[in-house]
């Protein structure tokens, strides 16, 4: 007989009332190096914190995951969705998509709860992913039993789900088969957990329902446990240039073609690695234009990665096996740029003693890559123009032209649109160069590709530099998503590069590793925290209040007087203010519950 419903409010209130009502997890969560000895229901973040996230504002057709926008969607309409993917491009392609769209959710849940209880135990912060995951109708997870190792940085667990949604749809549209069929959610365990613990972290479902087992089990495991995770990393990587080489299918490549796939497959520094929506969609795009001779250009902040996209985009071509030419148009002096373009012929100046090809020869047959082509000067965009148009060079000094065959990739940091306005760029050029143009985002815009970039450095240079340092401690993982990254992918990666020199081996990274050369945290990671019961205190990670202190403890701290109250409220006062009197709107940008912006408001004469 199906238990009964009840609506959110009721089950906070029984959650609050009754901590066992909402059923205790089989065993102990242990979490060396944190003090976890056994999880209780009433460790935050509570199913009942977990339902005050969730507010719903039906007059303007949005409901809101604190602040994360959600949508009530039919179980049918989504098993319809999976249906069509499978039917139109296939069983494999489908399930990487479902997977990588369990990914993102997982990993903005595992963002909510680290946000919004940022003091939370560990041990607390994992099981709250399978809360989240039941509150949101997906599946009821079971622990059976889980630990995670800080100082060795190893994870394990495994996990029994009940319900499963996706098991409901794909046995009603394909019956019991042979393979397991909870994707999204799958995905949705590797993401909240990668997420959490800041390293690449691989769920697998063993037996699931869909293929005729009583109940589905999934284990996960730290990617360096698994024997061969490439077998699962395959699904979350959007293209088969992602997170590795690309090997023929039948494994095997003949000799006469190693050098060429040599050339083409790069070592691990060289491994695009990447799972948020934002890189995908910029590896889709790539895989479309590789098969064709357009011209590329990558534009994007510095440190994003056009090289990378770039000599990738090379591999993937039809040209792989031919050269890779690339050339900093920023650090070639004006007076220079003509001859490492074009070349140069003996006596063409005091000092050319030698006849030397320029960089479009020497990339005859393969791909010249122009980065910070914005910084050309106007002589030289117009010579480049030319080269473009006719495909044909002639050296400094010579009297002939020289025919090429070169497909270009350019790359910039700047605004060519505004640059063009400004006249500072030619416009015909701009247009040549703009034929398909490739937006590479930030890392602030792609977060959730955080953990992943940390995992695979700090393997890459564990092995650069001879080390076996652990991982990364819960305070250095949550430094890191609270960083701006001005830098982007390049400074994330010597900051972990610094870490793993400065640790000893079998250690943990820590903040101060990492942030030991004058970069400027964010504001929330050094800020002033206040617990119930206790005094003010300056954390290095210090927490905003949240649901988890409620009125009575949140007006025990206020009474204090003193700054704290009058920071209190300010804080206040200008949320309420920034969000026009909207005290819902107001609890989401404090990352408080609404109830208690409410009393505090009231408390403060703010509103009557």
């Amino acid at each position: 007989m199906p238990k009964q419903r009840i609506s959110l409010a009721d089950l906070a209130r029984l959650a609050s009332a009754h901590p066992a009502a909402s059923g205790r997890a089989r065993g102990p969560l242990p979490l060396a190096g944190f003090d976890a000895s056994a999880i209780s229901q009433q460790a935050h973040p509570t199913v009942a914190d977990l339902s005050e996230c969730l507010f719903f504002s039906p007059g303007d057709g949005r409901i809101w995951l604190q602040d994360q926008r959600m949508v009530l969607l039919h179980s049918e309409a989504v098993g319809s969705l999976r249906r069509e993917l499978i039917e139109s491009i296939g069983l494999d392609k489908a399930r990487g998509l479902l997977t990588r769209a369990g990914y993102v959710s997982g990993a903005r849940d595992a963002q909510l709860v680290r946000k919004q209880w940022p003091d939370a135990d560990p041990s607390a912060a994992a099981m709250a992913g399978t809360r989240l995951h039941a509150l949101e109708g997906v599946v009821k997870v079971e622990l059976v039993h889980a630990s995670y190792d800080a100082a060795a940085g190893a994870y394990e667990g495994e996990f029994l789900w009940h319900n499963s949604s996706e098991d409901d749809e794909h046995i009603a549209a394909y019956g019991v088969g042979g393979s397991p069929a909870c994707w999204m959610q799958v995905g949705y365990a590797t993401g909240y957990v990668s997420t959490l613990f800041g390293r690449l972290v691989v769920f697998r479902e063993v037996n699931c329902r869909s293929s005729g087992d009583a109940h589905c089990r999934v284990i996960g495991k730290s990617a360096d446990l698994w024997d061969d995770v490439q077998q699962d990393l395959r699904y979350l990587n959007a293209q088969s240039f992602v997170g590795g080489t690309a090997a023929p299918e039948d494994g095997v490549v003949p000799v006469a073609d190693l050098e060429a796939y040599a050339a083409a497959n790069p070592g691990p520094d060289q491994t695009m690695v990447g799972a948020s929506s934002a890189f995908n969609a910029a590896c889709h795009m790539l895989q479309r234009v590789a098969p064709t001779t357009a011209t590329v250009l990558f534009t994007g902040e510095s440190g994003v990665g056009k090289e990378m996209f770039a000599s990738t985009l090379h591999r993937i071509s039809a040209r792989a096996a031919q050269p890779f030419v690339a050339i900093n148009c920023a650090a070639i002096p004006e007076t220079l740029m003509e001859s490492e373009l074009f070349g140069v012929e003996r006596g063409a100046y005091t000092g050319a003693g030698a006849s030397r090809a320029g960089r479009f020869e020497r990339a005859h047959g393969g791909t010249l890559f122009l980065d910070e082509v914005g910084t050309l000067s106007f002589v030289a965009q117009g010579k480049l123009l030319r080269a473009l148009q006719e495909g044909e060079v002639e050296r400094v000094g010579g009297s002939k032209t020289i025919g090429v065959d070169v497909r270009v990739i350019a790359a910039t940091n700047v605004d060519l649109r505004q640059a063009v306005r400004e006249g500072h760029f030619r416009e015909d050029l701009f247009f040549r160069l703009n034929v398909f143009p490739i937006h590479l985002p930030p890392l602030r815009d792609r977060r959730d590709d955080i953990p992943l970039l940390m995992g695979h450095f700090l393997a890459h240079y564990n092995k650069r530099h001879r080390r076996s340092v652990a991982g990364f401690s819960q305070a250095a993982v949550k430094a890191m998503y609270n960083y701006g990254f001005p830098g982007n992918i390049r400074e994330l990666q010597n900051l972990v590069e610094r870490g793993v020199i400065l640790v000893g081996d079998g250690e943990a990274i820590e903040v101060h590793h990492l942030f030991s050369s004058g970069e400027s945290l964010a504001q929330d990671v050094l800020s002033l925290a206040w617990r119930d019961g206790g005094p003010a205190t300056l954390s290095l990670l210090g927490a905003r209040p949240t649901p988890a202190r409620d009125a009575a403890g949140s007006a025990s701290a206020a009474t204090q007087g003193g700054p704290l109250e009058q920071a209190e409220l300010a804080l206040l006062r200008q949320a309420i203010r920034r969000c026009g009197g909207n005290l819902s709107a107001a609890a989401r940008d404090l990352g408080v519950s609404r109830a208690t912006v409410s009393y505090r408001a009231k408390k403060f004469g703010l509103v009557t």
